[in-house]
């Protein structure tokens, strides 16, 4: 791995951004030196994605070996070594990380980089301060994509505990690692979105008892709240406490571990934990890389502001990815900062008139179990748009894949133009949700219409026949139709 004293892109970061952005340079002929604090491979190999799914995936068999879903199988208790789990995580990550990124600095020519601390000087200039010393860059394109990081709320006393973040599952490796050496008997999170159900979720099929302290008044806000309250109930039915309109007004130390007051209904409680998980959201990484001194303009809550070519006010420097925050409607997920970091480094070294970033058509999941996903707009935001829209909802109880494999809990959501019978979104919870909704995604790609999930042949049974069964409930009672009937 050389370095290249003037690469055609210098990126500021090392994730999956940095890398599609890196990798397409390579693609066009170009060089392209990365840049990096922490360990290369950002958030979603070392930190989120991976290792949580590699552990959730864990819980569900512990889980399901203790509540079988068939008459006829034994229930088992399976015991669940927190040491071992950890290892075999952080050995999976480690493969990962060399196979997905480490290997291609190597076997890829133009690709280098550089280990440390990355900060502007001028426009063009970045010095790096890292193991090996200081370095002075300069590249000809620059691309901001360092991600983002926890947001830490100003809560009285929680400077005086420690706690844990959404980075607890760091590699042993990371010398940044706040992850759990021990699994805790019980643990207090403060959130309701994604990462705290799925962590929750995660931590009460291990068996630590686990209570989620939820500011709104539902969980996931923004999801459909027919989903989301079912999914609340699913939980809870699983032991997990969710107390929703809470205000916490204070942190401190307690004799279990960390006591948090809290009011919620008008009246004040305080609740104790040896562990606390603050997952209260993600902000854009920004502070202290020096953009003001290279003229590059921020947001109010300090994103990169960028337009729709995710190019920034200066005309050479570009940003992607989660440090962008939702701007043109970007969601901080892999997926969608890989696919802008190609773009943004399309637009700066291809030559080609620039290409505007799209975000209409992004599927989600998130990993609870059943898990929640959704593509294009919920019934409220159609609404809000000032589309005239129609929607139905259908339990998968009647699915008949659900009730084969006795996994019938969960919902299908379907919103249509009135008009115009285009399907505007779907959001699915249930078995398999986050496999199924790719057909909704590709659907709305194209333009789909009702029809076209009515008319399409479905394999029988599988779980993807939701979606034809709740476009066929826009014009009959499904609940009266034979096996394959349409």
């Amino acid at each position: 791995m050389s370095i290249v004293a003037e690469p055609d892109l210098l990126i500021l970061g090392s994730g999956s951004t940095a890398f599609a952005a890196a990798l397409h340079a390579a693609d066009l002929g170009k060089t392209a030196l990365l840049t990096e604090e922490r360990t290369i491979g950002g958030t979603c190999a070392n930190r989120g994605c991976l290792p949580s799914k590699n552990l959730i995936e864990a819980a569900r068999l512990v889980y399901e070996a203790a509540h079988p879903r068939y008459p006829g199988l034994t229930p088992l208790h399976m015991p669940a070594n927190w040491a071992e789990l950890l290892q075999q995580k952080d050995a999976l990550v480690q493969t990962y990380r060399w196979e997905r990124y480490e290997r291609l600095l190597r076997e890829i020519p133009g690709l280098a980089l550089v280990a440390g601390r990355a900060q502007l000087r001028s426009p063009h200039e970045v010095v790096v301060t890292g193991p090996d010393g200081t370095r002075h860059l300069r590249g000809q394109q620059l691309l901001i994509a360092t991600g983002s990081r926890p947001i830490i709320p100003a809560l009285p006393g929680l400077e005086q505990v420690p706690f844990l973040t959404s980075d607890l599952l760091s590699s042993a490796d990371d010398p940044w690692r706040t992850s759990l050496r021990q699994q805790p008997r019980s643990l207090l999170i403060l959130g309701g979105g994604a990462i705290a159900l799925e962590l929750g979720q995660l931590f009460a099929r291990l068996g630590t008892r686990v209570t989620l302290l939820i500011r709104g008044s539902q969980l996931l806000p923004g999801v459909e709240p027919e989903l989301a309250q079912t999914l609340a109930e699913l939980l809870q039915a699983e032991g997990l406490r969710l107390l929703t309109g809470v205000q916490v007004q204070a942190v401190a130390p307690g004799s279990s571990g960390v006591a948090v007051t809290l009011l919620q209904a008008g009246r004040t409680e305080t609740l104790e934990a040896e562990q606390l998980l603050v997952a209260t959201g993600r902000r854009p990484n920004t502070d202290g890389l020096g953009l003001e001194r290279a003229g590059v303009a921020l947001e109010a809550d300090g994103a990169v502001r960028v337009d729709r070519t995710l190019r920034t006010s200066v005309a050479h420097i570009w940003a992607a990815g989660d440090v962008i925050g939702t701007a043109w409607g970007n969601q901080f997920a892999t997926p969608v900062g890989a696919a802008d970091g190609k773009l943004a480094a399309h637009n700066a070294l291809s030559g080609e008139p620039p290409r505007a970033v799209d975000h209409r058509v992004i599927p989600r999941c998130i990993f609870t179990d059943p898990p929640l996903a959704m593509v294009g707009l919920t019934d409220a935001q159609a609404q809000a748009e000032g589309l005239a829209c129609a929607c139905r909802v259908l339990p998968l109880s009647l699915v008949p894949r659900a009730g084969a494999i006795h996994r019938r809990q969960g919902l299908v959501k379907m919103v249509i133009e009135r008009s115009s019978r285009r399907v505007l979104g779907v959001s699915l919870l249930g078995e398999s949700a986050g496999e199924v909704i790719h057909e909704a995604a590709m659907a709305l790609r194209f333009g789909a219409r009702l029809e076209d999930f009515t008319e399409l042949v479905h394999v029988y049974p599988t779980m993807a026949e939701a979606l034809k069964l709740v476009a066929l409930s826009f014009s009959r009672d499904v609940r009266l139709l034979s096996c394959c009937a349409s």
